[in-house]
């Protein structure tokens, strides 16, 4: 591997553990939402969370094609 892609996908790591953190956190927010009868707000909290889960699929592979060079 390269030093810049192991630049790369390094920083890429941490921006997807970062995005893994910021996942969890609006999950338990939108838990708390829907508890307090908020249901659409926690929806859309939802649907945050399921963006989050599709590009982390795709940051994680991109790290994965950089660390195989």
């Amino acid at each position: 591997m390269t030093d810049c892609n192991e630049a790369i996908a390094n920083a890429a790591e941490l921006l997807l553990i970062n995005q893994n953190g910021i996942g969890a956190a609006i999950e338990e927010l939108a838990k708390w939402v829907a508890e307090r009868g908020s249901i659409d707000v926690a929806d859309n909290a939802i649907t945050a969370l399921q963006v989050l889960d599709l590009n982390a699929e795709g940051i994680a592979s991109a790290i994965r094609v950089l660390r195989q060079e």
